[in-house]
């Protein structure tokens, strides 16, 4: 029999509870929980206490309950957050206009629910609210805090989480921050100041919702879109027609919401020749196809893989179910004689991309210089866990260059940030846009940059090989540890850094930094980076979106200018070897 306490939390908010189905779910549970111990351990876990809002805003299983994402839980944060915005008016400055939200949502189930009841919980408590059109990608959203001029904006979207869950993730911008903040995500102070106004506001069924006052937003906006990531005006992607046409091109969705705007900027771009993969084209909530929504997951991109193989295609491009992250995949050479696809890891495209936006950004600040003496240069960033190669090329530019904690809540707050990324396939290749990771405007530049190389008789895996003759052999992967609870997350990195180990398969550890301190001036966050004598790195740190533990690897061998493309295979090898060593030690030693 379930405690009377627990019993009664239950009660109470199913008194308050606006919807009829999570009333009866929960109902349904506490009945059963009297007789049945799973049922007992679910409710208790349920009702333990609110779904935490933090930088990432509010991402969790969808069920009835505190403690996971509904109607209740999202009426509740959409007052919470218009609370806030409406107490932090009076110090914009003389500016008395109601704060202005723009709200969007993904293909997810009751994401259009979530958006709609949110938009009528801030227009009743006088906030201005603009309502994008249904299933929009994240990015839209980020482009359309900035180009509307809102003070806020919330995405619910779960991005390439599982099917049950869902999120709410909010941007702030106009008079709510100042410059370079706007339109970033939130990070501390913010996130702790609206959940405080979250957990001070009423039950859900107390709270106004107004029926209608906000505007609804047409298909303009999304025009809006398409027109600037295609425009790119000094991109390095200013591509001739006939190598974009030339260049064949297979795209996923992964049954997400990013496929009509993906190929009709690519089409805009004079990409002709695109093959979908028709299983995954459209939006899906259940995802049928894959295990996990993520093109990173083992499997996720297989269709895509098969389809180029039939067409005889140059790239594979997939974006995840919000579109605000992009992979790809290309015919590696070094798989066979004839190749193999294969993912390139984040921190590959992510040091190519760098590459490519580099070598134009020196140029066009030379020219500038030149003409006009302006010799500012703009900022290249990635996190703290990405690949060190992209500090080496900022720096063969002669471009400043700037790593923050990992997400991109802080890498978009860099001050002339130029081009960020993260090695979870997150790119900002148009800041001016987006300042948060875009999976689309990345698209269209990979495929820019795909077909200059295809034209001038090179390929990426090509260029990933120039890179490694300028600038040393950078080789990275990761591990991911997925954990049942919150407890096991925590006693691992407790036990890491109570007692970090003191060799990394079988070479010995020089440096143990505590992120927790901070690191390189960075401020501190829960994680641990481990630095061997061969200069091998890697970083521990738990998830800041998924129940998991992630360590971050990276080995750097030195190569020759000249070095043949039968060297540099047999210098890859050996730092596989070294990833497959480490990945195995810490396997046996931190996660067994």
């Amino acid at each position: 029999m379930i405690a009377s306490d627990l019993a009664r939390s239950a009660e109470e908010w199913i008194a308050h509870d606006p919807s009829e189905t999570d009333r009866a779910e929960l109902r349904s549970l506490v009945e059963r929980a009297d007789h049945d111990e799973a049922a007992a351990g679910e409710l208790a876990d349920r009702m333990s206490g609110d779904l935490q809002f933090g930088t990432a805003g509010l991402r969790g299983a969808m069920a009835a309950g505190p403690n996971r994402m509904n109607r209740a839980v999202v009426i509740r944060a959409a007052r919470g957050l218009a609370d806030y915005l409406l107490a932090a008016a009076p110090d914009w400055q003389g500016d008395r206009r109601p704060p202005r939200v723009v709200i969007g949502n993904d293909a997810r189930h009751h994401s259009r629910e979530f958006a709609v009841d949110s938009a009528a919980v801030m227009t009743a408590a006088g906030v201005e609210v603009l309502l994008l059109p249904d299933q929009v990608p994240t990015p839209v959203l980020a482009f359309s805090v900035r180009h509307l001029e809102a003070d806020a904006g919330v995405m619910v979207t779960a991005s390439h989480n599982p099917a049950n869950d869902n999120g709410y993730k909010v941007y702030l911008g106009g008079r709510s921050v100042t410059d370079p903040e706007r339109g970033a995500q939130i990070v501390p102070p913010y996130d702790g100041q609206i959940a405080a106004c979250i957990k001070a506001a009423p039950p859900a069924d107390e709270i106004d919702r107004a029926v209608s006052g906000w505007v609804d937003l047409g298909p303009e906006l999304i025009e809006a879109y398409i027109s600037a990531i295609v425009g790119a005006p000094g991109s390095p992607g200013e591509t001739p027609e006939a190598p974009a046409a030339a260049l064949k091109i297979v795209h996923t969705a992964m049954h997400g919401v990013g496929s009509p705007i993906a190929l009709e900027a690519l089409r805009r771009s004079g990409f002709t020749d695109i093959t979908t993969v028709a299983a995954q084209e459209k939006p899906d909530p259940d995802f049928p196809t894959v295990a996990f929504p993520n093109p990173e997951e083992k499997g996720a991109i297989d269709l895509a893989l098969a389809e180029a193989v039939r067409v005889g295609a140059d790239i594979v491009i997939a974006n995840d179910p919000d579109a605000d992250r992009c992979a790809v995949a290309i015919l590696d050479p070094r798989a066979g004689e004839s190749g193999a696809w294969r993912m390139l890891h984040g921190d590959e495209l992510g040091s190519l991309l760098g590459e490519a936006i580099a070598s134009a950004e020196s140029a066009s600040r030379q020219s500038a210089s030149s003409s006009s003496g302006d010799g500012g240069a703009g900022v290249i960033v990635n996190s703290v866990v990405s690949s060190r190669l992209l500090a080496r090329i900022a720096a063969a530019h002669g471009l400043p260059y700037q790593r923050t904690l990992t997400g991109f809540k802080w890498m978009g707050r860099v001050p002339g940030m130029r081009y960020a990324y993260e090695e979870a396939i997150g790119y900002c290749v148009r800041p001016d846009l987006v300042h948060d990771k875009d999976g689309l405007s990345a698209a269209v530049e990979i495929a820019r940059l795909a077909a200059r190389l295809k034209a001038a008789g090179s390929t990426m895996s090509g260029q990933l090989d120039d890179l490694a003759r300028r600038h040393g052999l950078h080789l990275t992967s990761q591990l991911a540890v997925r954990f049942a609870s919150l407890d096991g997350i925590t006693s691992t990195m407790r036990r890491l850094h109570d007692a970090p180990p003191s060799t990394l398969a079988g070479r010995p550890i020089t440096s143990v930094v505590d992120l927790s301190e901070g690191y390189d001036g960075l401020p501190p966050t829960d994680g641990v980076a481990l630095m061997t004598a061969d200069d091998d790195r890697v970083i521990i740190r738990p998830s800041g979106t998924e129940p998991k533990v992630k360590c971050y690897l990276e080995v750097i061998l030195p190569v020759a200018e000249d070095a043949s493309f039968d060297d540099l295979t047999a210098i890859r090898r050996t730092a596989r070897e070294r990833l497959d060593a480490i990945t195995e030690d810490l396997q046996a030693n931190i996660f067994a």
